[in-house]
């Protein structure tokens, strides 16, 4: 007997396709291409295809679903098409022991290109051993991909990717904003889950950067209105998750991650320098959180003694001049440091990973032209994704994939994501937290991160559940091959370690 899947291409328009039809589908129809003003796109699509990877020595055959599926009004109208690419294990008989990864990336504005092709997909670009793009782009397999633990869907919100809006006078207050983003995306993944008969699964959001602000919105929001719990979340390079850092304390956090990077440009001390970067560390934030932010709130009450003793402990932690610092007030912005660190060489430093080196127009100037690092990565990834969708995915469209999307104005207010992801935890004991940061990442700071989890857990209880690592890379540490092998396994192993053994109830 046949089995047929319901395939939804736009408002009043249906078609019933068998396995086999959908599985020769080399593309949407034709009208989900150019979008004309006021025109109506294509909401749920489907292509699937056969593959397999070799990981740890496994093959791993697997079926990958790539397609658009309906985001709904509250009375059942589609509003927008989201675009997610789904990578399944095959001959798994029993889906309720196989878990399934949801995974986000961040902008807001960015799509899930970055971890499907660099961190954990069946993929992965072609790059050196440190990230930085070599020619001829294109992908290959990815012996680190976790699809031999888990499945995994990557899901581009509305205007990423190949995410839109059924018609452009949608309102983009339905999408762009803390909680309008939470908002919806809960009820996609609900649909989908659903769909994929994947209830029964142990389940686990991972987001990067800005998409650690939306799992953690979005463990609460599974929870409270789609009635869905989870086994863990993975915050790679978190945002402050709208964790309160003014003032001194967010002056002050800084200052590891200018070590670290001073570091790596050898720009320390030499007593400092010839010590590993991971003994290096802990003496830096020893002085940050019990020597820099007393004297930061100090500030203009500080004597000329004790601010020039701080002043020389910054400079020696942060590779600048003692007379820098003090002409700055003791505070070094990121701009600043990503400017002032190499300029005696001519170069600024990256932000998102300052092992990259940019040149400026000017010597001179208070931050650099451009984020040296975040144009090497589109230049390697963009081609990637645009070649690895057409033709290993078969999926073919003239629209534009968007490596950055517009979403603005995007509502910032009212984020309380982290205390959101505090009460997930503390409701689920199920559910475990890991947060993987670079040590060289100026946009979401590894100390940062560590400040999160201190806040994250006031009473300390949660404690046994959360947990934290540190590379030797940037913001998206994997691009690294070393960190993506150790970051890989440590993901394996968080995944199988937070499900349950069977009969093991969730309470306290």
């Amino acid at each position: 007997m046949k089995k047929y899947l319901l395939l939804v291409l736009a408002p009043c328009l249906i078609i019933l396709a068998t396995d086999k039809q959908l599985e020769a589908q080399s593309a949407p129809p034709k009208n989900t291409q150019k979008i004309a003003p006021g025109r109506i796109v294509h909401t749920d699509t489907t292509v699937i295809t056969h593959h397999s990877v070799t990981i740890k020595g496994q093959n791993i055959a697997y079926t990958a679903t790539a397609g658009l599926m309906p985001v709904w009004d509250e009375e059942g109208r589609p509003l927008a098409g989201v675009f997610y690419t789904y990578y399944e294990r095959d001959n798994v008989a029993d889906k309720s022991n196989r878990p399934l990864v949801i995974s986000f990336n961040g902008g807001p504005g960015t799509p899930s290109v970055w971890m499907e092709l660099g961190y954990t997909g069946p993929r992965t670009l072609n790059a050196d051993d440190e990230g930085y793009p070599i020619q001829p782009f294109g992908f290959k397999e990815n012996p680190n991909s976790i699809l031999d633990v888990a499945d995994i869907v990557y899901v581009d919100p509305v205007n990423t990717g190949y995410s839109r809006p059924v018609t452009p006078d949608i309102p983009k207050s339905n999408f762009f904003g803390v909680n309008e983003d939470i908002k919806y995306l809960a009820e996609w993944i609900n649909t989908f889950v659903t769909r994929q008969g994947r209830w029964a699964s142990p389940k686990f959001l991972i987001g990067e950067s800005y998409g650690t602000t939306r799992v953690s919105g979005l463990a609460l929001e599974l929870q409270e209105a789609q009635w869905m719990y989870l086994n863990g979340i993975i915050l790679v390079s978190p945002t402050g998750l709208g964790i309160e850092r003014g003032g001194p304390v967010g002056e002050a956090l800084s200052l590891p991650y200018f070590s670290a990077t001073a570091w790596y440009h050898k720009k320390l001390p030499a007593d400092l320098q010839q010590k590993d970067l991971t003994a290096v560390l802990p003496e830096v934030e020893d002085f940050t959180v019990n020597q820099l932010v007393p004297a930061l709130t100090r500030a203009g009450s500080l004597n000329d003694e004790q601010k020039k003793a701080i002043a020389e402990k910054i400079a020696r932690y942060s590779g600048l001049s003692s007379k820098v610092v003090l002409d700055n007030n003791l505070v070094i912005s990121y701009d600043f440091f990503w400017k002032e660190l190499l300029r005696d060489q001519g170069f600024t430093v990256g932000r998102l990973d300052s092992r990259y080196k940019g040149i400026d127009k000017k010597t001179s100037g208070d931050g650099p032209d451009y984020n040296a690092e975040l144009t090497a990565w589109l230049q390697e990834f963009t081609p990637a994704i645009n070649i690895y969708l057409r033709s290993e995915l078969n999926y073919k469209t003239d629209l534009k994939y968007n490596m950055f999307g517009n979403v603005w104005p995007w509502d910032e207010k009212n984020d309380h994501t982290g205390e959101n992801l505090r009460q997930a935890i503390a409701q689920n004991p199920y559910l475990h937290l890991l947060v993987q940061s670079g040590y060289y990442d100026g946009a979401c700071d590894y100390f940062n991160a560590k400040y999160n989890l201190w806040q994250l857990d006031p009473s300390g209880r949660l404690k046994d559940r959360l947990n934290w690592e540190g590379y030797k890379s940037g913001h998206m540490m994997y691009l690294r091959k070393e960190d993506l092998a150790t970051a890989s396994e440590n993901l394996r192993k968080f995944i199988l370690n937070s499900i349950p053994k069977p009969g093991q109830p969730a309470k306290y």
